[in-house]
């Protein structure tokens, strides 16, 4: 058992329904394992094998199925990789390269190369969005153009890393639920909250604060930058997200959906009309 699941048995249920939803992947796809300093990375292709590349980095908690309601639209004109990123509930390594020290950078100039990938457009959520931030910092000339969703270390941190309060609430009766509610924004009869809370009944997350770009990095990204963030995020302060990239970003674009929490969807085609510009 990898030590970022609570047991072998939610490991295996976890990865079996995961496993189920690939299957499921809206169109014709390439999984593709690549070999890098953090293990294997488990990798979702799509779309032409001529168009630019597009790379997606889903959200702590998450793999590359987050992305099956927008891919059928991104893959008509993009070349897209939906990354598992490393140490999250998918086909990728359990690694978990220290954050802020420019090994997610590394791990992910490995996932690139691999690809044979030289520069590309990256979308990415949450912690994919940090992930995706933290490279345009590192490697400008990789980005170019950058999507970011609900992105930690650009506003205030609001929680401790996702769903630290669960563990003390989970064997209350809707416990779980109730908390995943409250951190994604998510209504109670949502599909989504379903996997939300099945994820967390068995995964460890990541709980360390995510480090936070000072205003020169933000300053020194070159590439045009979309960043859409919810009003009601519980994680980060998205009202200083949409400030600091308005303020610092030379070329920004920013949503601020004010009735929306930190799990935003339903952006494809804002997202797809900003990557085609």
């Amino acid at each position: 058992m990898s030590v970022i699941y609570k047991s072998a048995e939610g490991e295996r249920e976890l990865l079996g329904h995961y496993r189920r939803a690939l299957d499921d992947w809206p169109v014709p796809a390439e999984r593709v394992r690549v070999p890098t300093r953090e293990g294997e990375t488990f990798v979702l292709v799509s779309g032409p094998p001529d168009a630019p590349p597009l790379v997606l980095l889903h959200g702590s908690g998450a793999n590359a199925v987050m992305w099956r309601e927008d891919v059928a639209v991104w893959s008509r004109h993009f070349r897209t990789h939906a990354v598992d990123l490393v140490g999250e509930p998918g086909l990728s390594a359990p690694s978990r390269p220290a954050l802020g020290t420019g090994a997610v950078a590394l791990w992910l100039d490995d996932v690139l190369d691999g690809l044979g990938i030289a520069d590309a457009a990256v979308v990415g959520t949450s912690l994919g969005g940090w992930t995706a931030l933290d490279y345009a910092v590192r490697r400008p000339e990789r980005v170019t153009r950058l999507v970011l969703m609900c992105p930690g270390g650009i506003g205030r941190q609001k929680i401790g890393w996702v769903f630290t309060t669960l563990p003390a609430r989970v064997f209350r009766r809707g416990g779980l639920r109730e908390s995943a509610m409250t951190v994604t924004g998510l209504s109670r009869e949502s599909a989504v909250l379903d996997g939300v809370v099945r994820t967390f009944a068995h995964f460890n997350p990541r709980r360390e604060k995510l480090p936070v770009f000072p205003d020169d990095a933000l300053r020194g990204l070159g590439m045009p930058v979309l960043a859409i963030v919810g009003g009601r995020d519980a994680m980060f302060d998205s009202r200083q997200t949409a400030r600091r990239v308005h303020e610092c970003v030379p070329q920004s674009t920013v949503k601020l959906l004010p009735d929306v929490g930190h799990a935003i969807f339903g952006q494809t085609g804002t997202i797809d009309a900003f990557l085609r510009t």
